[in-house]
């Protein structure tokens, strides 16, 4: 997908998407872009909460799904609902992945792959860029 190209909830252009998030949001959420594993704010986080969408503010992921998978990356077993995290076949890079875009914007978020621990079997590795924290109250 050429750079820029996602306009998501079709309400915010590509200037408006440049303005609202930092340059490495930007390069993750709307390019497609992957931080250093081991590098952002949330990879190693143990905090309960709720980890929003960085772009939109929608809830994504909670805490209790969260686990260290080694990548380096946040990973969750499962997203917040069903309908929270949308799927599309990856072919970049020479390899076959599923990509993990938020539902309501079309944000990139990273990857789901099928090596997970129960009760899914499934790894959601995401950006740290894509997701914002909002710790819960207890």
């Amino acid at each position: 997908m050429p750079e820029g190209s996602k306009t998501g909830d079709g309400k915010k252009s590509d200037e408006d998407w440049r303005r609202a998030l930092s340059p490495e949001q930007y390069a993750v959420c709307r390019c497609g872009g992957t931080e250093a594993p081991f590098s952002g704010e949330y990879w190693n986080t143990k905090t309960k909460g709720t980890y929003h969408c960085a772009a939109c503010g929608v809830p994504l992921f909670s805490s209790d799904t969260k686990y260290d998978s080694g990548s380096g990356w946040p990973s969750f077993w499962a997203p917040f609902s069903e309908d929270a995290v949308a799927e599309k076949r990856d072919t970049s890079h020479g390899m076959i992945r599923t990509e993990i875009l938020c539902a309501k914007c079309e944000s990139h978020l990273g990857h789901v792959f099928p090596d997970g621990p129960p009760p899914t079997g499934l790894r959601y590795c995401t950006n740290s860029a894509s997701l914002k924290l909002v710790p819960s109250g207890d």
